[in-house]
């Protein structure tokens, strides 16, 4: 059986040294990598740890979990405006599968070459089967996107569609029954999300707060707003929803599963009044789907609302990892 630096050789080290970016003086190989910020730019740097049963179902294919692994950082680059440059991977799996090492690097790679973004540096160990990921974007001085810029008479939108990751995870447990299509789309949703990158760097001069939905609408709005010190109200009926999602939506148990369950990584920002018109811009030049669904307020706290302005009981919202077992 191979050893550990002939594994991180054959299935990361070589495939990584064809993917360097300039700013990389040093990649794999070293003690510790070596990378420059050009000047006028500012390094942005985030980490995400996905854990089998926790993150993903233990059946999920090697080349999926390494997928969402990397995505997940991307997302979370998007949110912040920057352009994604590098990162670093720690790997603990139960044993050196060849094949599924293999897999893995092509789910990793794929997606890393897709966005330009280099694999510098990481670890293997032996234990449980946990892939941790540290990504750096570079963003232009002072342009970064935060969670502390909304202020009242903001408009809210979130990009592209919510749902469709929630209504796999109903599919997964048996409570929604898919044709096999469908099934396969709103998979490809859970499992292999797309990063709102592009998006997230044409926002930089638009948008005054950001954050990407990882753990669902409602509780990462509240990031926002707690962050901002202000409040929102947000319509029900303006959550934009995919096809699949509406004709199934009757059958979800949690009627509220597109705005309180995770994984889509969409982009939900504010906008002010007077810049709504470049926004507008963006959607005709195709940059993105952006759907305004509410407004920042002064009072505190995040109301949604029903068609005639009720306002909806969530109750419990969100992924908390110390109150809750699984997601799975």
């Amino acid at each position: 059986m191979p050893g550990e630096f002939e594994l991180i050789q054959r299935y990361f080290g070589d495939r990584a040294q064809t993917n360097l970016r300039q700013e990389v003086v040093l990649g794999i190989g070293d003690d510790a990598a070596i990378t420059s910020i050009p000047e006028g730019l500012q390094l942005v740097t985030t980490t995400d740890v996905l854990v089998e049963d926790v993150h993903f179902p233990s059946k999920t294919s090697a080349a999926d979990i390494a997928y969402k692994a990397l995505a997940v950082n991307l997302s979370d680059l998007a949110a912040m405006g920057a352009d994604p440059c590098w990162f670093t991977l720690t790997l603990s799996m139960p044993t050196a599968d060849t094949s599924w090492l293999q897999e893995f690097s092509e789910g990793l790679f794929a997606i890393a070459e897709s966005f330009d973004v280099a694999l510098i540096g990481g670890d293997t160990v032996r234990g449980p089967l946990v892939v941790g990921i540290q990504a750096c974007g570079l963003v232009p001085q002072g342009k970064a996107l935060l969670r502390s810029g909304a202020r009242t008479g903001d408009a809210i939108y979130v990009s592209g569609t919510l749902g469709d990751a929630a209504l796999a995870l109903q599919c997964l447990d048996g409570v929604i029954q898919l044709d096999k299509e469908e099934r396969a789309m709103v998979m490809q949703k859970l499992n292999r999300p797309l990063p709102c990158v592009k998006q997230g760097k044409s926002l930089r001069d638009v948008a005054n707060s950001c954050i990407d939905i990882s753990d669902g609408l409602v509780a990462d709005l509240n990031h926002v707003l707690e962050a901002s010190r202000v409040g929102a109200t947000v319509q029900q009926d303006d959550i934009p929803l995919s096809a699949i999602y509406r004709k199934y939506m009757d059958k979800i148990p949690n009627r509220l599963s597109a705005i309180t369950s995770g994984d889509d990584y969409e982009l939900c920002f504010t906008v002010p009044l007077n810049r709504i018109a470049i926004l507008d811009g963006l959607v005709k030049n195709k940059i993105g789907l952006f759907t305004r669904i509410g407004t920042i307020e002064t009072e505190p706290g995040l109301r949604v609302c029903d068609t005639e302005g009720n306002v909806i009981s969530i109750g419990q919202f969100g992924h908390d990892h110390f109150h809750e077992a699984s997601n799975y």
